[in-house]
């Protein structure tokens, strides 16, 4: 039996990579998406040598870019298995009238823009190969959590995230297509290297919390492969009765929040 096929965007650092690691160990076959070349170079490049994998550069936003990606997926391993949309950025946090139309504008782009291009090309592969699995990488921001202040644009789109995770659960049930979403919390990756927060006072509501934000480590965030390890399972035959769900990987931050 041939080895499954796992597609990743955003692979070239935090939760993308640590998933791409986990998979490779898992025995799949790997295509892996990144806007930054030399970043999902390194990611491929550190896998085991046994591990079969390619890397492609583009943008999740763009349309082109990620027709290019699913071709490279067939023209190299013919078929497509698992689909992990994991690109995205948190952009600009900042009082909804200082928002500027230009920062919500790529917010949404990047981050459901992006998540719906991946799934409107990648879909029809699934269906060839039979099935499959589909996990959305969203957030507890806009889903559970709403304290972060000035975090419209990024939270509108992950609670979207999870609400297309929903909406296909259903839509793509009949073709044995699970679509779930993972909803981090506190992750330690360089995702803040896209952020800007800006005027954070004006939208804040002061709460101090009790020892830390996170319960379960004592304030201290999560670790990227906490997260791949819940979207390698959610991907497993191990999770074959699970669709529609969205996990909360956040050591009890979003019920504190």
């Amino acid at each position: 039996m041939a080895l499954p096929v796992a597609m990743i965007t955003g692979a070239g650092s935090g939760i993308g990579q640590a998933t791409a690691e986990l998979l490779a160990a898992a025995g799949y076959r790997l295509v892996l998406f990144d806007r930054d070349e030399k970043a999902v170079s390194d990611t491929c490049r550190a896998l085991p040598a046994d591990a079969q994998a390619i890397a492609v550069t583009g943008d999740v936003s763009c349309e082109e870019d990620v027709r290019t990606m699913v071709r490279q997926v067939t023209e190299h391993f013919g078929r497509l298995d698992a689909v992990v949309a994991n690109a995205g950025i948190n952009g600009v946090w900042a009082p909804i009238e200082d928002l500027k139309p230009s920062e919500w504008d790529e917010a949404i782009r990047i981050n459901l823009r992006g998540t719906y291009l991946t799934l409107h090309n990648a879909v029809p592969l699934l269906k060839s190969a039979g099935g499959g699995a589909i996990v959305i990488v969203s957030s507890i921001n806009g889903v559970r959590t709403f304290t972060n202040p000035g975090a419209t644009a990024y939270s509108a789109s992950k609670a979207a995230q999870v609400a297309m995770a929903k909406q296909l659960a259903l839509e793509l049930g009949k073709y044995r297509i699970r679509v779930n979403a993972v909803c981090p919390g506190a992750i330690d990756t360089n995702i803040v290297a896209s952020s800007e927060i800006r005027n954070r006072e004006a939208a804040e509501v002061p709460v101090i919390w009790p020892q830390g934000s996170i319960p379960l480590t004592d304030g201290e965030p999560g670790r990227a492969t906490d997260v791949a390890k819940v979207i390698r399972f959610l991907l497993s035959t191990d999770a074959s009765h699970i669709t529609g769900s969205p996990v909360f990987v956040d050591g009890g931050q979003g019920l504190l929040r």
